[in-house]
């Protein structure tokens, strides 16, 4: 007994440092590796070509097109087009009703983000491609600011600085918030020190002559990122390129999302391998502490639990059973009480375990092609 207490005490102890190790460990150590700098050209004059794709976003399309004027106003040269991935609604007439403003590929049906991005990376015909989501809007000096990042020879490619809209809508709401501050910061210090381990969707560019082939299951905005590093050049994280984007508020809708993401993410990972051997060893290192340790999270939190619960009903059987109805209370009160800390644990732990059921389906050959616009957002 006295053994295998100990054997529960080290699980527990390492799954608690593991599942803490992204968000407190790493940043710790991030923090410590020298800077490596990079000087924006404000007199640089690459031409750029901003992409989006569509599903079903009618609803907002008329304030994406009316900040693709405010763009296009101060860069008359700016290349726009935009992908309709078979929407259902007006997404596709709203876009076709302004040539002036960009040009519509229309799919045909549900081909996914994948696909359309690379029909449009095909039309596309700036030195830089500038990529996006149809909810996502541009601060109106961002591309300015991204053709002199871009006047350094050693950038590849950049992450732009997203701030979320509606982050005190809900706990979710909230959460989702503080999570993406973090991967803001530690965006921030891995460029700082060398290269980002890829950029989310909602803005980032690449030179178009890095511009990857990838098959459709992918998750086109880590591929495509990554293909920056993979060519010996900067992907770097920008905060003067600001884009604006509405929190996921329903905790369904957020689950369901994470799924689908860390399905995608980790079949791309598991595309990309021998690319990524291929990386420095800086690269690697920061590669494994905010995407494979944080993949298995969930697994990491479930086992420390159970390890715990095990534990408790070793030392005493009624402090076991105590322990088991204690967390069962939790879970089903932390929704219906409305104690933000306690929501907020679970709200965590949702997440966790979220992306470890998208890894699993990755694992078990399932990817996701298709998306649907969030009710909430």
């Amino acid at each position: 007994m006295f053994v295998m207490a100990i054997i529960l005490t080290v699980i527990i102890f390492a799954c608690g440092f593991l599942v803490l190790y992204p968000y407190a460990v790493y940043p710790f150590l991030l923090r410590r590796l020298p800077t490596k700098a990079v000087t924006p050209d404000p007199s640089a004059t690459c031409s750029c070509t901003l992409v989006f794709c569509a599903f079903n976003e009618g609803r907002i399309m008329s304030e994406k097109l009316a900040n693709i004027a405010a763009l296009k106003a101060r860069h008359p040269d700016l290349q726009v087009l935009a992908f309709d991935d078979g929407s259902k609604d007006d997404t596709a007439a709203q876009i076709l009703a302004r040539p002036d403003l960009l040009e519509l590929v229309q799919g045909g049906g549900r081909n996914g983000k994948a696909h359309g991005m690379k029909l449009l990376a095909a039309r596309a015909t700036g030195d830089v491609i500038v990529f996006t989501d149809a909810n996502v809007v541009l601060q109106e000096d961002a591309i300015d600011c991204i053709r002199a990042w871009h006047g350094d020879p050693k950038v590849g490619g950049l992450c732009g600085t997203l701030r979320y809209i509606g982050a005190q809508e809900s706990v979710t709401a909230s959460v989702g918030g503080i999570y993406w501050r973090l991967e803001e910061y530690l965006k921030m210090q891995e460029s700082r020190s060398g290269n980002v381990m890829g950029a989310d969707g909602s803005i980032f560019t690449i030179r178009r002559a890095l511009y990857p082939d990838f098959p459709d299951t992918v998750l086109d905005d880590l591929t495509v990122s990554m293909a920056t590093v993979f060519a010996g050049k900067r992907l770097i994280k920008v905060d003067d390129v600001v884009a604006y984007e509405r929190l996921v508020a329903a905790r369904g809708e957020e689950f369901a999302r994470k799924i689908r993401i860390a399905a995608r993410a980790y079949h791309t990972h598991l595309h990309l391998r021998p690319q990524l051997a291929q990386m420095a060893a800086v690269d690697r290192f920061k590669y494994a502490s905010r995407k494979i340790v944080r993949w298995f999270g969930g697994l990491f939190l479930i086992l420390g639990t159970a390890s715990f619960l095990l534990l408790c009903t070793i030392v005493s059987l009624w402090l076991g059973l105590a322990a088991t109805t204690g967390l069962a209370a939790m879970i089903w009160l932390a929704p219906r009480l409305g104690f933000k800390p306690l929501d907020t644990v679970l709200e965590i732990s949702l997440a966790l375990i979220a992306t470890l059921l998208g890894v699993i389906k990755a694992l078990r050959g399932q990817t996701i092609v298709t998306w649907t616009p969030a009710k909430t957002r």
